[in-house]
């Protein structure tokens, strides 16, 4: 056991007690509201089907119409490779996991939607939509997990929202849909609960009242179930105080806020931007993304970014157009360590695990030897440090998560496995 080196000091035991004592509160109050990424995976997409639409084929269904646009209009990886501007080298692994991905897995966060995407209907209609939906989900997660890609690893519903027009109507949906999948065995585990056009943190607390009376109600563990916050108003990032309001907001939520969603074009119209210019690169979305950003710094609450309405349809110049635009998006955002966005058309996914697959797969030789100079102490032309390796051992977990490369390769380049890259990533 080695030993202290004995030393002159001046500060009493006295003194460094009460300097602990002073701080006991701050160091209570980091340790609630800043526990760092929970280090489960998270999803790089989003896909939102009105309830009415939702049935137990939509996964598979949005798997095998993405993979015939693909056929159509890039049959092979050169041809994708040619309209992303990708290297041979790249287009090749690129291509083959994405038809792989779209054959296994095409769709990774369903939502079904009973908000926008569903719009108003009688009560007995939605109480109807809401028992459906329940018992699709049930049985969708309560397989063998072989369901040829149609069992998306998170699902859930987007209810309406807290404000008062529509508020009993959202409780009413909630509690219709998470007692049905109470009565068909339980919650799944992947399950996932949005509520949208947020302006007040007081509605961030009344919905986590809300999920916290269930969990008690029907005897599951406190915490159980967790919500996302979509950002679609002014008011949820900047109160009439001048505070940031979304900081509040995730305070507000007692520890069950999973993460924030920005909503490209509820917020684009509140800021008055005209239609044709609402988009993720705006940059009011760039502001109000930057907000959120520092408001969920090391709370563990994730981010989503939005989607873009130009859809991957008409003729194949339109398709090519179209894809272009949006891989370029999606690329903007993950250098943005915004990791997840809004898949709105089966003709996105392509490109949305195109541009994820490309991001992970360009950084991985530089990432795995600067994290392997880290940890053996190589040194080389960049010094990092230890927030750094957290970063770069974070970037190769959530390639590997989504598919982009093999935990094979990682251990390869940096002689780490997932255990070891886990440990460096704070997890």
């Amino acid at each position: 056991m080695e030993q202290r080196q004995s030393v002159a000091t001046t500060f009493t035991g006295a003194v460094k007690e009460r300097v602990g004592a002073s701080l006991a509160g701050v160091d209570a109050d980091l340790a609630r509201r800043y526990p760092g990424d929970a280090g489960t995976r998270q999803p790089v997409h989003t896909v939102y089907v009105p309830a009415d639409v939702f049935a137990a084929d939509t996964v598979r269904f949005w798997g095998d119409q993405a993979l015939a646009s693909l056929d159509e209009h890039a049959p092979d990886a050169s041809s994708l490779g040619a309209v992303l501007g990708l290297s041979e080298d790249l287009a090749v692994p690129v291509y083959e996991r994405v038809r792989a991905k779209l054959l296994r897995e095409p769709v990774e966060d369903l939502r079904i939607d009973f908000e926008d995407g569903y719009g108003p209907r009688s009560d007995a209609e939605e109480d109807a939509a809401a028992v459906r939906a329940a018992g699709l989900v049930a049985a969708m997660c309560g397989g063998d997990g072989e369901g040829g890609g149609a069992v998306p690893p998170f699902v859930g519903v987007r209810m309406k929202c807290l404000e008062a027009s529509v508020r009993d109507r959202g409780i009413r949906t909630l509690d219709i849909f998470l007692t049905g999948l109470m009565e068909a065995g339980g919650l799944p585990a992947g399950l996932m609960l949005t509520l949208p056009k947020v302006s007040y943190a007081e509605q961030v607390a009344a919905m986590a009242e809300l999920v916290g009376e269930f969990e008690k109600a029907r005897g599951l563990e406190p915490g159980r179930i967790r919500f996302e916050i979509q950002i679609e108003t002014t008011q949820a990032v900047l109160g009439a105080d001048g505070r940031a309001t979304v900081a509040r907001m995730i305070d507000a939520g007692a520890g069950r806020v999973g993460s924030l969603h920005y909503g490209t074009f509820d917020y684009s119209a509140s800021c008055g931007v005209g239609a044709a210019y609402q988009a993720l690169d705006h940059p009011v979305a760039d502001h109000a993304k930057a907000v959120m950003q520092v408001a969920a710094a090391g709370t563990g609450v994730r981010l989503s970014d939005g989607s873009t309405n130009v859809l991957p349809v008409g003729s194949a110049a339109q398709v090519h157009e179209a894809w272009r635009l949006h891989f370029g998006l999606v690329r903007r955002s993950l250098a943005r360590a915004y990791y997840q966005g809004w898949d709105m058309h089966p003709g996105h996914l392509p490109t949305r695990y195109a541009a994820v697959y490309a991001f992970y797969r360009e950084g991985l030789g530089s990432a795995a030897a600067r994290l392997d100079a880290y940890v053996n102490r190589a040194g080389g032309d960049v010094l990092d440090e230890p927030a750094t390796a957290r970063a770069l051992s974070g970037y190769l977990l959530r390639g590997m998560d989504c598919g982009a490369v093999d935990e094979g390769e990682v251990t390869a380049l940096t002689g780490l496995g997932r255990e070891g890259l886990e440990e460096l990533a704070g997890r």
